[in-house]
């Protein structure tokens, strides 16, 4: 299943990928998630690298158990584990570590360039979350949703609250997948800025993903109705009042009515959620409507299974 050491290949972004090498890692995923025993010691003996500096609860655990299903001997690197901590480059890490580590899973919340530094020595190098993208997440969220809905081609989706990480992987996997398209509503100014959209439509040619300020009375319908956090995990928020410029993106049952077509929109969150804030708990819980966060949470190890195989060279 794993080919050579020259068919490692990073995955640091959605957008480095093709829509064909997207698809071959989410259907990896997706038949991970089924059917984990299949894959068991698929990667005996490779050393995996956990490099997290930034906390982490369901990514972390996922890439660790995605790991010894797959047979790798794991090694934890914590923030005071390694010498970046006293001031050693990225790029100096990597070179070290290419001796000893086949691959490195890295979770940062830190610019995209230090995770590229680690590629040039590491080649299979995974962003298990930077500042700018979460694309496991993304993966994880495909397979929930081809799960629910049995074929992701034309769904529509509505992104509530401040653009992230996590809705910039949202937006790649929109643009680049046959997805109808995405409506982003969050306060004015955080969102994307109108570079941003120009660059995520421009992979399609088309206007497949909008930015909104405000929700409205009548929106427009989607399947998918999705939120996050509003509350960055490593940055306090600057604005006091933050909280009530955020407020009118809550999502409330009554928001996933209002976001429903012919038939009612399903809710997903990528977790950790602040209940009472950009959620409900009988939306997040699906008491009130469909939610598919646990199917999320579900197949976050089979996305890191399938990072994992897919960054080794196999298919």
């Amino acid at each position: 299943m794993v080919a050579g050491d020259s068919n490692r290949r990073p995955l640091l972004s959605l957008r480095e990928l093709s829509a064909e090498d997207i698809s071959e890692i989410g259907d990896i995923a997706y038949r991970f998630g089924q059917a984990p025993q299949e894959f068991a010691g698929a990667l005996d003996g490779t050393r995996v690298g956990m490099v997290f500096t930034a906390p982490s609860t369901r990514t972390r655990i996922s890439f660790w158990c995605a790991a010894l299903t797959l047979g790798c001997d794991v090694l934890h690197l914590g923030p005071a584990d390694l010498q970046l901590s006293t001031g050693e480059t990225w790029s100096d890490t990597g070179l070290m570590l290419a001796h000893y580590l086949d691959v490195i899973v890295a979770r940062t919340n830190g610019p995209q360039r230090e995770l590229a530094e680690l590629a040039v020595h590491v080649p299979a190098t995974i962003n298990a979350l930077t500042y700018e993208e979460h694309p496991t997440q993304a993966i994880a969220d495909l397979c929930a949703l081809r799960e629910h809905f049995g074929d992701i081609e034309n769904l529509r989706l509505a992104y509530l609250g401040g653009v992230n990480n996590t809705a910039r992987a949202l937006a790649l996997l929109v643009c680049k997948l046959p997805f109808a398209s995405l409506d982003v509503y969050s306060p004015a100014g955080l969102g994307f800025s109108a570079g941003e959209i120009e660059s995520l439509n421009a992979v399609r040619g088309e206007g497949v993903v909008r930015q909104h300020d405000e929700v409205p009375t009548s929106a427009n319908p989607v399947d998918v109705v999705y939120t996050a956090r509003w509350n960055s995990m490593s940055e306090a928020q600057r604005d006091r009042d933050w909280l009530s410029r955020y407020a009118p993106f809550s999502v409330t049952a009554d928001t996933v009515k209002r976001f429903s077509g012919s038939t009612e929109a399903v809710f997903m969150h990528d977790l950790p959620a602040v209940r009472g804030q950009e959620v409900t708990s009988d939306v997040l819980d699906g008491t009130s409507v469909t939610s598919l966060v646990r199917r999320q949470a579900h197949y976050k190890e089979s996305a890191a299974a399938s990072a994992l195989l897919w960054s080794m060279g196999g298919s």
